[in-house]
């Protein structure tokens, strides 16, 4: 199994991918709407079935059947038989082989001398007439022997879909896929190559799978031409690519046209493997088409260069940790610490960054290093317990260990006395107030500092060491409920 997904470009709303949308939201209605009734009525005609004499009289022999015709689903159906919970999955069997329900529709299974020939033929008559009309197999591309010749089906069922899972997934790489394509090609031709990717997809899968049985459906062989088109379309111009292989996922940056082959070559593996479920050589004539096409398109100069749609470059942070670990295990710790800081200034917000530039710097304690990087962490936002144990243990370390001392500003004391006090650290966050009552007496967020402190300290049951602060809150906030709180204490 191999994913890969583009990072690099976003929707220009100036010029919204409005054809992409509108796709989506047809797939939606469609499979909302009639699939989803379609759904329904089967369902309430499944459960009369099960409740009905139709079980006993029709799915021993259609197992039977399936013994003959087909040994290893005659198998499975045979130990499938005596539970009735597996009658609906026999019946949907039982349905779709057109063989076998053509002989029991001409009373050639349950015949006239059956005793309850009458039971089964008034059960039957009812089951068929709660039966919807057929949608989905209608519109869908047929794979079985003999079928009929509908060439239309080939671009409807590109609209259709088997599950609320199926149609999400392809949705979202409908949408990942579709807008940069559509930016480039104009709503117009966008269209047509989506529909004649879907063309190309459903003509391959139906040599591929012809006399297979089952039904063709899914938006993912046009998908999959929007794909080969994005890889043609951007050529060798270095695209930043989420992926996944089997349970290993990373970031890449490659260039596009290299991804063509590994998509080409991940739908033979998973068509030869004998995925059971998903029309892989659907997504390989998708791809084919799609690169077709956009081939075509650039030779024809139809597709403004890929540089007027592509996004920014991609950021070196992936290169400026790899070279901070290296520097740093042959101990050049100064240009370590530049590496990290420069990875840090393209990610401020990746705690892992900030540890490691932090550990790097405190070996060397009264670099400005040391204090930038601790300054950072101390402005994390706390919205986790990890990133508060991170700010309380890197706070220890650097007032312990900066020289010739540390720089802490008195926004970033009141913010950790604040902190601090709500994961019980009394002793540090009683520290920093009393040195922001020394050094910052007026600080406008003093006030509500002492009182998340006093707070917290009378909820631990440390009712004196609450009390302490009681004359500074009664200058600074004599109307807060912590005070008033202190003062009936």
């Amino acid at each position: 199994m191999f994913y890969a997904i583009p990072l690099e470009n976003r929707p220009s709303w100036r010029n919204p991918p409005w054809m992409t949308v509108l796709l989506i939201l047809l797939n939606m209605v469609v499979f909302w709407g009639p699939q989803r009734s379609e759904d329904n009525a089967r369902e309430r005609a499944a459960q009369y079935y099960v409740t009905s004499v139709l079980p006993q009289l029709e799915l021993p022999p259609f197992v039977e059947w399936l013994e003959k015709s087909d040994p290893k689903r005659g198998k499975i159906a045979r130990r499938m038989l005596p539970h009735d919970e597996a009658y609906p999955q026999l019946l949907e069997g039982l349905q779709n082989d057109k063989k076998f329900l053509a002989r029991l529709q001409a009373e050639q299974v349950v015949t006239p001398a059956n005793p309850q020939y009458g039971e089964w033929k008034r059960d039957r008559q009812q089951y068929e007439a709660m039966l919807p009309a057929p949608f989905t197999a209608r519109w869908s591309q047929d794979y079985t022997k003999d079928a009929e010749f509908k060439p239309w089906t080939w671009i409807t069922n590109a609209f259709l879909h088997g599950s609320t899972g199926h149609l999400l997934g392809n949705m979202l790489f409908l949408f990942l896929f579709g807008f940069s394509v559509e930016l480039a090609l104009g709503r117009g031709t966008y269209l047509a190559f989506y529909l004649l990717g879907a063309v190309g997809a459903s003509m391959l899968a139906g040599w591929a799978y012809a006399g297979k049985d089952g039904y063709g459906l899914g938006a993912s062989g046009a998908i999959s031409a929007l794909m080969g088109m994005y890889a043609v379309m951007y050529r060798l111009k270095r695209i930043r690519f989420f992926y996944q292989l089997f349970f290993y996922f990373n970031y890449v940056t490659a260039p596009a046209l290299l991804l063509l082959p590994a998509w080409i070559v991940n739908e033979l593996m998973q068509h030869w493997l004998g995925g059971q479920g998903i029309a892989y050589m659907a997504h390989l004539g998708g791809l084919l088409t799609g690169a077709a096409l956009m081939t075509a398109a650039l030779l024809l100069r139809r597709v403004q260069a890929p540089e007027a749609v592509a996004g920014p470059e991609p950021d070196r942070f992936d290169e400026h940790v790899a070279a901070a670990q290296k520097h740093g295990a042959a101990m050049r710790f100064d240009k370590a610490c530049a590496e990290w800081r420069a990875a840090a200034a393209l990610r401020p917000g990746d705690t892992d960054t900030l540890r490691a530039w932090f550990n790097t710097a405190r070996l060397q304690p009264a670099s400005d290093d040391f204090h930038h990087a601790a300054r950072r962490i101390f402005r994390l936002p706390a919205t986790e317990p990890n990133t508060l144990a991170l700010q309380h243990a890197s706070y220890k370390t650097y007032l312990d260990q900066a020289k010739p001392g540390a720089r802490l500003k008195p926004d970033d004391m009141a913010r950790l006395a604040r902190r601090f006090a709500r994961i019980r650290q009394f002793d540090d966050a009683d520290r920093l107030c009393a040195i922001l009552l020394k050094t910052a007496p007026e600080h406008p967020e003093l006030a509500d500092t002492l009182s998340v402190c006093a707070n917290g300290l009378l909820h631990a049951g440390q009712r004196e060491k609450a009390i302490g602060l009681l004359p500074h809150l009664l200058r600074l906030a004599p109307n807060d409920m912590v005070t008033r709180a202190l003062q009936r204490a």
